[in-house]
């Protein structure tokens, strides 16, 4: 099991940058695929951005990329999305999410690990 407790969100300008921070617990977190998923207020949860286990590959929404970046340090335990170039409607609140050894499609995720959440507010 894996606790994940995310950080670093806030209000920010339309342009600015924000980075969101996860930390886990446990030893195990170089096993465990990791992403980020975001909903905002009167819309369903979506998939934002994750990398794969093993091999560590990305996978981005086309609303994100070019402009977030997922990276993970297996040595701090944490996994950070980096947003750039931020507009209004990158508004929600993100969560962290996990899942062990998983090797499905990302973009049909469902993750069994999830954090509480932060908010990101974008104003233009």
């Amino acid at each position: 099991q894996v606790q994940l407790v995310e950080s670093g969100g806030g209000l920010v300008q339309a342009g600015g940058s924000l980075r969101l921070s996860c930390a886990a617990s446990g030893r195990t977190f170089s096993s465990y695929a990791m992403g980020w998923f975001r909903q905002a207020p009167g819309k369903e949860r979506e998939f934002v951005a994750a990398l794969s286990w093993p091999g560590g590959t990305t996978y981005y929404a086309d609303s994100v990329k070019g402009r977030f970046t997922i990276s993970r340090d297996n040595a701090k335990n944490t996994v950070y999305l980096q947003m750039n170039s931020l507009k209004p409607e990158d508004t929600a609140i993100y969560y962290c999410a996990a899942e062990r050894y998983y090797t499905g499609s990302y973009y049909y995720w469902r993750p069994n690990y999830w954090g509480q959440g932060t908010q990101v507010t974008v104003s233009s």
